[in-house]
């Protein structure tokens, strides 16, 4: 049947679509920054978050540790007084380990009479010996030949316990080492008995 024979009047299906009109499920065309924002966006996400990751790490290792886990060995060593005033066992033990004082040791008698005896015959070594002496600081020092039995050694002898740091002195100025309480060899003060020679 021809459009003329056709018996209806015409309607909206039969007028012809508008060439300029769209057809069919329409889109507009995207621009170029919707395409590629994403490829954007998601780099600087993953930087930022790696920068939380490390600083959040190193704050961690930062973290101050747990009271008493690192104290320094001499600090926590070192004594605590007692609130209630009293010394405690560390004080105690420093306190009994201090020395305690002394009594001043008694000085060299430099007036006391000093007498040398040569018992080694050689000659001048007494006067040699006394010299040395008075050179220590003697004030009353004698020389004299020994005559009596000599002791094995070279001695200084002293009379009294009061008189041994003198003859210490004695005996130091002359290089001697034997010193011996005998109140009889040693008479009134101190007394030097050479049984050879001086040491050098």
């Amino acid at each position: 049947m021809s459009k003329a024979d056709y018996p209806y009047p015409d309607d909206e299906f039969d007028a012809p679509p508008d060439p300029t009109s769209p057809r069919g499920v329409h889109r507009a065309p995207r621009s170029a920054w919707s395409r590629w924002w994403p490829f954007l966006v998601i780099p600087v996400i993953a930087v930022a978050v790696a920068y939380g990751a490390v600083t959040y790490v190193s704050r961690g290792n930062d973290a101050p540790a747990a009271p008493g886990a690192n104290e320094d060995t001499t600090t926590s060593a070192a004594p605590t007084k007692s609130t209630t005033g009293k010394p405690t066992d560390s004080e105690s033990d420093e306190a009994s380990a201090e020395p305690t004082e002394t009594e001043d040791a008694p000085e060299a008698n430099l007036s006391a009479p000093v007498v040398v005896y040569n018992a080694a015959g050689i000659q001048g070594l007494a006067a040699t010996a006394a010299g040395k002496v008075e050179a220590a600081g003697f004030t009353n020092v004698t020389a004299d030949n020994f005559g009596g039995t000599a002791p094995a050694t070279s001695t200084v002898f002293y009379a009294t316990d009061a008189d041994k740091a003198t003859a210490d002195l004695v005996a130091s100025s002359l290089g001697l080492t034997t010193v011996v309480l005998d109140a009889a060899q040693a008479a009134d003060g101190i007394s030097v008995v050479l049984t050879q020679a001086l040491p050098s």
